[in-house]
């Protein structure tokens, strides 16, 4: 009888690659099929090991957000280290087998084919938990698609279409291999289509507080970001403003309290638990010297970060220390506790997208533009401003969110070339892992990349 296992029960990263021995996985627990979709308190067990899976380093763990900066950045940072795949990214010149960009691709499949399975057996799950398993479920599959699809096909175009391939949509659960488990790409629009549906669903059925899980306001306030990168800046303004409005989170008193937390602070909207016994802080990895967990700094940042800043008084420009063990090198302070929590979704974002989508639209819903601004740039004692425009919001969003996961999305939506880099380059899309296109034939590489 098959075996599965309650937290790694979703071997897609095997169905997606013909069922590769290359895939070895030692299930802390194995259970009938049968037995382990039929409790409801194994069902919730196996979304518990969805929130494990996409926390991961080669998720949102930490590789992905540093994919993000290293692949937008041209002089603020720099790349160091030893790591091939990511000097790659930093580059823009990666290659069909990218091990990190192969990564970010299985480790968000599997997270998906957990959350299907989870969905696929909802009826299993006691009535009075139902709503929330199902809501939290459909989050993890939107988060995992949504990263999916702006990274591996091109930027959505707010003006329609978005025929362009995206990933292929898989939305019911894998068990059994022996089948066709071939899929092709489906469109970059179907693929939004997909997230928006599973997000605002997600909303109505999550509680307004989940404690350390997906709420409401979590998915309110990916919502928001999604909208932003389809150039909806209506629908980004409403959701943005919901979150700030209706939860119950605070910017936190300091710019730095925002960050090293064990626990979520009051600016957290969602984060990925870690302790010194679970979960992943790669960001540590990479951007942290040996004295703080890290590897020695392998990037640090560069004096076109610090240049960026308008004010001798804002935090954030000296929000750095200088390794002990590289004393040439200049990194950043927010990953210094290897054992913090990685946020996905905190406050300050939603403030940045209330005052961007207010300016864009010449409303002042919630506020004004140069209110939220303000309120950003005063919580880390920056000089305020008397004015805003749209340069001043997409430079507020670089100084406050550095280092976070947001920039080559943000140069992409906004058209702005990286560098020589134009924004709609080729070489600006992540290639689809040559190890999918291998076992499946249906897949269609992304154009500029051969094998």
């Amino acid at each position: 009888m098959k075996k599965i296992s309650i937290y790694f029960v979703s071997l897609l990263l095997a169905s997606l690659t013909a069922c590769e021995s290359k895939l070895d996985i030692k299930p802390l627990q194995n259970l009938d099929t049968e037995v382990a979709l039929s409790s409801s308190a194994n069902i919730q067990n196996l979304l518990n090991g969805g929130y494990e899976r996409a926390g991961r380093s080669g998720l949102f763990g930490g590789y992905l957000q540093v994919a993000s900066e290293l692949y937008g950045s041209t002089n603020e940072i720099a790349w160091n280290g030893t790591w091939t795949a990511f000097g790659e990214i930093f580059n823009k010149a990666i290659l069909v087998n990218n091990t990190y960009v192969e990564g970010i691709w299985l480790n968000a499949y599997y997270t998906i084919n957990i959350a299907n399975l989870v969905i696929d057996h909802i009826d299993v799950v006691d009535e009075d938990e139902r709503n929330r398993v199902l809501g939290e479920a459909k989050f993890l599959r939107a988060l995992s698609y949504f990263e999916l699809v702006r990274n591996f096909g091109s930027q959505y175009g707010a003006g329609g279409g978005n025929s362009q391939l995206g990933v292929p949509l898989i939305l019911a659960g894998v068990l059994d291999y022996s089948g066709d488990l071939t899929a092709g790409r489906n469109s970059v629009s179907e693929v939004y289509a997909q997230v928006l549906l599973d997000l605002n669903d997600a909303y109505t059925l999550l509680p307004s507080d989940n404690g350390i899980y997906a709420s409401k306001f979590a998915a309110q306030a990916l919502l928001a970001r999604v909208y932003l990168q389809q150039g909806d800046y209506a629908a980004a303004l409403a959701s943005a403003n919901d979150v700030i409005e209706n939860s119950d989170a605070q910017l936190t008193s300091t710019y730095a309290a925002a960050f090293n937390n064990n626990t979520n602070s009051t600016e957290d909207l969602f984060a990925f638990q870690v302790s010194s016994q679970a979960g992943s802080n790669s960001l540590i990895t990479l951007y942290a010297d040996q004295d703080n967990g890290g590897r020695g700094g392998d990037i640090h940042i560069q004096a076109g970060f610090i240049n960026l800043f308008d004010s001798e008084t804002d935090v954030r420009s000296s929000f750095l220390y200088t390794s002990a063990n590289y004393a040439n090198r200049r990194l950043t302070a927010k990953y210094t506790n290897q054992f913090a929590n990685v946020t996905v979704l905190r406050l300050a974002e939603m403030y940045l997208i209330r005052a961007e989508s207010n300016l864009r639209l010449g409303s002042q819903t919630g506020g004004t533009p140069l209110a939220d601004i303000n309120a950003i740039r005063g919580r880390a004692n920056a000089s305020l401003k008397s004015s805003v425009t749209i340069d001043d919001v997409i430079l507020e969003r670089r100084l406050e969110l550095a280092f976070e996961g947001f920039l080559i999305h943000d140069y992409k939506r906004t058209g702005r070339a990286v560098g020589n880099v134009p924004a709609n380059s080729e070489s600006l899309v992540f290639p689809i892992p040559q190890r999918e296109m291998d076992v499946n034939p249906l897949l269609e590489q992304n154009p500029g990349y051969g094998s």
